[in-house]
């Protein structure tokens, strides 16, 4: 690509220099390829310039007056080099979110199972669409593993760009706070946006709810969409809602003045039911997750499906037979009189969701295995030792992905929010491993055992490394164990 083009005509380069390739990591650079230098947590990318122009940078681009001396390379300066290098990655793939009409999805807890409705939605009016999320970034020909909910810019624009290649393509996306904030999605086109809810999670990086709340928020007011779905019952999509939104507003929820509004539900081991007031007319759905937060992922995902302009027969045919999603209340069957359970929840909010939906198929005793993560926001750590006391006959409070904290003190920050009254209902055990043969063992006929925290993720991440460890398969090989 000629830099020219790469930037718009506004690099204020002397000469047309030809670009093979925009980078911001300078071990990726390839001969002729354009550096961004971006300031990042760790490091600062400036500091390895000479290692860019070394593996053959053409151009450097540096933020505001960064020092750049000799280096033999033209020199471009930006006031933002991380939200120049989203631009300039969207420009070199040649725009492929415009080609895709993108549905981005935010929100604390329910964006991995909306995503999965909405793309079941798609694939059946007869699009290829691709999914990028926690779990996996799925194309129509082949799954990789996700490393982030919401890439770094320039892999989710070479995404977008494998993505567009389909046939009649779509993409639907999570989008996490942190990718908003730092601007990784600058330059993306979003044809739609939904927001599911909004609870206390990811402070260590946002430092506040209003700036967690803020940073959300921009998926809303920042790009150009044609149609937002917001949860008008949940505060933060009130407040949006009162500002106005960018594109046709679809709040859904039990509001009376919700555009697709709850009439009536139900939710048993089978799945959930309602009835829903919609511009389509009434209608009724029955979908095969269990759970009232299932219920609420489904009417975002209906509400999304009104947006592109589905009928309402259409969109209840997908979700009525929706597959079940990894790690979200995934069952754990090995032959055994007492349900377990692996699902995702970690946060306050999504632990209690899936407590009341277990309790709900429960006949005994509800016993709860979880931790919090290392490095992450510590103020949701008692806040999850209460859901959990209150509303499990048992926990066992254990690791979940420690990273460099000791996992004792987070244990004990968890404890913390159990009142004393309750700690006779509560143990803790270190290892998690040990910790969920420990809730195995004690489970008898009728109990349900909920292994929450990590669902679909198949490590654990102790120091700076990551553990073979999947909860699903812990479980399941400790059920084998006990039936010898």
């Amino acid at each position: 690509m000629k830099s020219s083009l790469l930037f718009n005509g506004s690099s204020g380069l002397e000469t047309e220099i030809g670009v093979t390739a925009v980078e911001g990591d300078s071990r990726k650079v390839i001969p002729g390829a354009c550096f961004v230098a971006v300031k990042g947590f760790a490091t600062d990318g400036h500091l390895f310039i000479n290692e860019a122009v070394k593996m053959g940078a053409s151009i450097v681009v540096v933020e505001g007056n960064a020092p750049v001396e000799g280096i033999g390379v033209p020199v471009v300066r930006v006031a933002d080099s991380r939200k120049e290098l989203a631009r300039l990655a969207d420009r070199f793939f040649g725009h492929p979110s415009q080609k895709l009409g993108v549905i981005g999805i935010t929100g604390t807890n329910g964006k991995t199972t909306t995503s999965f409705m909405l793309q079941r939605v798609l694939n059946d009016a007869g699009f290829l669409c691709s999914r990028f999320g926690t779990i996996d970034y799925e194309f129509p020909d082949v799954s990789i593993p996700a490393p982030n909910t919401t890439p770094e810019s320039v892999d989710l624009q070479r995404m977008f760009a494998r993505a567009a290649d389909a046939q009649n393509p779509r993409c639907v996306m999570e989008v996490s706070s942190h990718g908003l904030a730092l601007g990784r999605l600058d330059g993306t086109s979003f044809k739609g946006a939904v927001f599911t809810n909004l609870t206390q999670d990811h402070l260590d990086f946002h430092h506040t709810m209003e700036e967690y709340e803020t940073a959300k928020q921009k998926l809303f007011t920042d790009f150009g969409l044609q149609y937002a779905v917001i949860n008008r019952d949940d505060p933060a999509g009130g407040r949006w809602i009162a500002k106005g939104v960018k594109g046709r507003l679809l709040s859904f929820g039990a509001s009376p003045k919700a555009d697709i509004r709850l009439v009536r539900s139900s939710t048993d081991i089978n799945g959930g039911h309602m009835l829903l007031a919609t511009p389509l007319g009434e209608v009724e759905l029955n979908i095969p997750l269990p759970g009232i937060h299932n219920i609420q992922n489904a009417m975002a995902a209906f509400s999304a499906g009104v947006g592109e302009g589905f009928s309402a027969e259409r969109i209840v045919q997908s979700l009525s037979s929706l597959a079940a999603v990894p790690g979200r209340f995934e069952k754990v069957d090995g032959g055994q009189d007492f349900g377990v359970v692996v699902d995702y929840a970690h946060t306050d909010n999504a632990l209690a969701n899936v407590l009341r939906t277990a309790s709900g198929i429960t006949q005994n005793r509800l016993i709860c295995v979880f931790g919090c993560g290392g490095d992450r926001d510590p103020g949701k750590r008692p806040l999850m030792g209460r859901v959990a006391a209150d509303m499990a006959d048992y926990v066992i409070v254990t690791s979940d992905n420690p990273r460099t904290e000791d996992p004792e003190k987070i244990i004990a920050a968890v404890l913390g929010g159990i009142p004393a009254k309750d700690r006779n209902r509560v143990e803790a055990v270190t290892l998690r491993a040990d910790a969920i043969r420990r809730a195995l063992e004690m489970a008898k006929p009728g109990d349900t055992v909920l292994i929450a925290g990590k669902g679909h993720e198949d490590y654990q991440i102790i120091g700076k490394t990551k553990h073979p460890f999947d909860d699903r398969k812990v479980a399941a090989g400790i059920l084998r164990e006990m039936k010898r």
